[in-house]
């Protein structure tokens, strides 16, 4: 299976669209209303949950259309079949951790918080494509280092969001800070 990876870009939208509207949920259905927008979403957890899929939808495609959410979608032939969401680490409005703060003097940090597979794609390399790429254009970009955030314990595939911490560690990522229910893991750019 011939595999193409693309940086979102506002040419892109309808085919982002179509991956959340039709295929990312289609095996967990709860999940469907994020459009990806979580760590974009402003307010708090409790605000999160009173949110819809059309506000979220809506709200991302103002991100997409200004350049201001990043990423990257997996095609196969002209269908997408995955998606990772990554961005500096700053153009996120939340963090994994709530309220991480941001020390500038580690330099420019590249943040990715979600991998989708669509179902019938897992486990085939794709999100480790849409790794390589993630990381090969962020070094391009100068960035110093690139992060993600593994979930610890036993997780179903829709917990594994993050990406497991298996695929970070077999290319290159070191743990860079441990908590009760997250890592993160880093890999430097420079």
């Amino acid at each position: 299976m011939d595999i193409t990876i693309k940086p979102l870009k506002p040419e892109l939208l309808e085919d982002f669209l179509y991956f959340f509207d039709s295929i990312a949920f289609t095996d967990n259905p709860d999940w469907a209303k994020c459009y990806c927008h979580f760590y974009h979403f402003n307010g708090s957890p409790k605000e999160w949950v009173k949110t819809t899929a059309q506000v979220n939808r809506k709200a991302s495609i103002e991100l997409i259309l200004s350049e201001k959410m990043h990423g990257y979608l997996a095609y196969s032939d002209i269908n997408p079949i995955g998606w990772c969401n990554v961005n500096f680490k700053e153009n996120f409005s939340k963090s994994i951790l709530g309220k991480e703060i941001i020390d500038h003097s580690e330099g420019k940090i590249a943040s990715i918080v979600c991998f989708i597979i669509a179902p019938h794609h897992r486990k085939q390399g794709i999100a480790r494509k849409l790794l390589k790429t993630a990381c090969y254009d962020f070094k391009s970009k100068n960035f110093d280092f690139i992060e993600a955030y593994p979930r610890k314990g036993k997780l179903t595939e829709a917990l594994h969001y993050h990406g497991p911490l298996s695929l970070y560690k077999s290319e290159g990522f070191f743990i860079y800070k441990d908590f009760e229910k997250y890592l993160i893991v880093r890999k430097s750019l420079s």
